[in-house]
């Protein structure tokens, strides 16, 4: 039931108290109506030691006073794209419904490279078109990628280095309140894409797949998924062979190289209380062949 208007309550405050009621229209693939408490995420390279996360916190509540801010990571390495888009790909489902990531590792800050929102599912992203959403473009092929032009919901002036707290950050702000997509720019169809997430496909009895991303206990993250395995029997890695499979860490003794299904929802390469990337020397990028029975 729609609650009438105070005595003496004028248009703007009706207005400003219809967009922060109970329940808001977000504009995503799905038509959802998301409750209010879904927060805007962040994840950067900016680290904790300078005030960059602070001011992107200050210029959302800024536009959005009622909206939570939670930090995904500001331990990014910097300027590490593919770091970003797996991370964010790991963690953003978690999020509720409604939820508005943005993501700021962005290397051509000031250049050519296009500001852009994506609409995604039930999720909205905002950050740079320099490859950092691959991976939900991969995850979510019915995306829709809108570029980010309309001036008018920046913060002025527009630093020419710092867009995460002139454009990206006021951006989230205005659509975590309703601002639709399309009020942001035009729809484009050529966002820049990192090599794709998939391994594959089988080919006489091999897969080819990757090591994707090293996380920060030395586990290699391939892009091997459980579809992927079928009757795979062994995999083979920087010359070493790994016949064991576990559903758990400590399922091996200390050092022992194994494969584990992680949480990510892709084959890890770890070992038991020590780094799997150290012990085969490897980065990400390496090779990995998954052989058949």
């Amino acid at each position: 039931m729609k609650r009438p208007a105070l005595q003496g309550e004028g248009k703007k405050a009706v207005r400003g108290r219809r967009r922060a009621g109970r329940t808001l229209r977000l504009p995503n693939a799905s038509g959802l109506t998301s409750k209010l408490g879904a927060p805007i995420t962040l994840l950067t390279d900016f680290g904790n030691t300078d005030y960059f996360v602070g001011a992107m916190k200050g210029t959302i509540l800024s536009v959005n006073p009622q909206a939570t801010v939670v930090d995904i990571t500001h331990s990014i390495p910097a300027h590490d794209i593919e770091a970003a888009a797996f991370n964010l790909l790991s963690c953003y489902r978690a999020f509720p419904a409604g939820t508005v990531h943005v993501a700021v590792v962005d290397p051509g800050v000031g250049s050519e490279r296009r500001p852009i929102l994506v609409q995604a599912s039930d999720y909205l992203f905002v950050g740079p078109d320099n490859g950092i959403f691959s991976y939900v473009y991969d995850s979510e092929p019915n995306s829709k990628v809108f570029q980010i032009t309309s001036a008018q919901y920046f913060r002025q002036p527009v630093s020419t280095t710092f867009h995460g707290r002139d454009i990206f950050a006021p951006v989230a702000a205005e659509v975590l309140g309703g601002l639709a997509p399309r009020r942001l720019g035009k729809l484009i169809r050529d966002p820049v894409r990192l090599k794709p997430l998939q391994a594959g496909p089988w080919k006489d009895g091999k897969l080819r797949g990757r090591v994707i991303h090293i996380d920060h206990f030395g586990n290699c993250i391939t892009n091997i998924t459980r579809p992927d395995f079928q009757d795979a029997s062994r995999l083979e890695v920087a010359g070493k062979t790994i016949k064991t499979f576990e559903n758990f860490y400590a399922a091996a003794g200390k050092r022992r190289l194994m494969g584990v299904w992680g949480s990510a929802g892709f084959l890890e390469i770890v070992a038991n209380q020590a780094s799997a990337s150290k012990l085969l020397r490897i980065q990400r990028g390496q090779p990995v062949l998954l052989v058949a029975r």
